[in-house]
């Protein structure tokens, strides 16, 4: 008797994962998708963004160990 508990809750289990599945590829298909144009334009975008925030992190950094330097020492 203590197998067909365990069986039944397998059951629902799948059971559950299938819909999830379900419901994850109905949303997939009512995603609107980019184009290959879209893409290249926001990776360039991305691209430039990484750039410029990293040359304004090294110039935060540059400044501060002068800083640092100066009042330490």
């Amino acid at each position: 008797m203590a197998t067909k508990p365990e069986a039944t809750k397998g059951a629902k289990t799948s059971g559950k994962i299938k819909v999830f599945f379900r419901g994850v590829w109905s949303e997939l298909k009512k995603v609107h998708w980019p184009d290959r144009k879209q893409i290249v334009i926001y990776t360039g975008v991305v691209v430039v963004f990484v750039f410029v925030v990293s040359l304004a992190v090294s110039a935060l950094d540059w400044l501060f160990t002068n800083v640092l330097h100066l009042v330490l020492g």
